[in-house]
């Protein structure tokens, strides 16, 4: 770098950094790069879920840029939008929750037995839904932090067992005809759109804020990343990853209820089908809005991206059993791309 000396009044000599020097110059792109990285990141998805509006709105102009569709894609959803959003709890703790999916089967076959068999008030089968929910959150934080065993084993075992459990209880039968009140509760419409969409946007904002601007959250996103330093620091890591569980498993118990009122029944094999979807949304989420992190906002957009591209590619004639090959991929590139996005971070820092 050279410098040319300027002569002010006073006669002091300041150096100055000449017109065509390399520096400053050199660093711009770099800087300029890193930036439109982070925007690709952040909104990738965003304009993926975009693209796929458009290229099916072209190609099935009749039936999917319509407003019916449109509303049946963002009611049909909420669901597994609650279901994905008690996965990432867990998940931004360092935890797998496998039971989740079979949770919503037990709440919502609960509600239904209680209600349409022993002829409980709607309210009270509701609340044995929720019940079954902080029981199954409590025993899996418990095995997980006081016996100390892998949250993985654990949960696959408990969901399982739950799976067993709904099929016995209900002699593997569909149970039908669950109280109006829940039915209407979840089914009428707000803004033409149905309102088990609105209750799970809610879930979304509530979760984003209480993971972003809370002092739970906070701590519960330090445990994930490292457990040694986060019990140096003084957080009490077994309370946190126990509140965790609980809270999944009362999130998924919700998503049982909204699923028996949005269909007014409940199957025993339902739940299973949530479960791949989940952790697809969830670390496909992971890659958009907060990268790098599991967050309720890239939840939400990763689920209506991926089903957006499945209704449309039903719309063009093809077979139910697409979605298994969607969500399967989804969920092998979602984990690929936030590796290869940690890799570039890591590079460019």
């Amino acid at each position: 770098m050279t410098e040319v000396s300027r002569v002010e009044g006073g006669g002091n000599v300041e150096p100055t950094v000449a017109a065509d020097a390399p520096g400053p110059v050199r660093s711009r792109p770099r800087a300029r790069k890193i930036l439109l990285f982070q925007n690709a990141e952040r909104y990738g998805l965003l304009v993926i879920w975009a693209v796929i509006i458009v290229v099916f709105s072209i190609l099935e102009p009749h039936t999917y840029p319509t407003f019916s569709n449109v509303s049946t894609i963002f009611g049909s959803q909420a669901p597994l939008m609650i279901v994905t959003l008690g996965l990432l709890i867990p998940l931004t703790a360092g935890d797998f929750d496998l039971s989740i999916a079979s949770e919503l089967s037990l709440s919502a076959m609960t509600v239904a037995i209680t209600n349409v068999n022993d002829h409980w008030n709607i309210g009270l089968s509701v609340l044995a839904g929720l019940g079954t929910g902080v029981a199954v959150g409590l025993v899996n934080g418990l095995l997980v932090t006081s016996l100390d065993l892998n949250p993985f084993i654990v949960t696959l075992g408990t969901g399982t067992f739950l799976e067993g459990l709904v099929f016995g209880i209900s002699h593997s039968n569909t149970i039908s005809g669950i109280a109006m009140p829940l039915v209407n509760w979840t089914n009428t419409n707000f803004l033409s759109i149905p309102r088990e969409f609105w209750y799970a946007l809610a879930g979304v904002i509530l979760l984003w804020l209480a993971l972003q601007y809370t002092t739970w959250g906070r701590r519960l996103l330090f445990v994930g990343r490292n457990r040694n330093v986060a019990r140096l620091s003084g957080i009490n890591v077994s309370r946190m990853r126990l509140s965790a569980f609980l809270l999944s498993g009362v999130i998924a118990s919700i998503a049982g209820i909204l699923y028996a009122g949005t269909t007014g029944s409940a199957d025993p094999s339902s739940g299973q089908t949530f479960l791949l979807p989940a952790f697809a949304a969830a670390f496909l989420g992971m890659t958009t809005i907060q990268p790098g992190r599991f967050n309720a906002w890239g939840a939400f957009i990763a689920v209506y991206t991926l089903v957006s591209g499945i209704v449309g590619l039903e719309l063009l004639g093809m077979s139910t059993f697409v979605q298994d090959i969607f969500y399967g991929a989804a969920l092998v590139m979602a984990i690929a791309a936030a590796r290869l996005m940690a890799q570039h971070r890591t590079a460019t820092t």
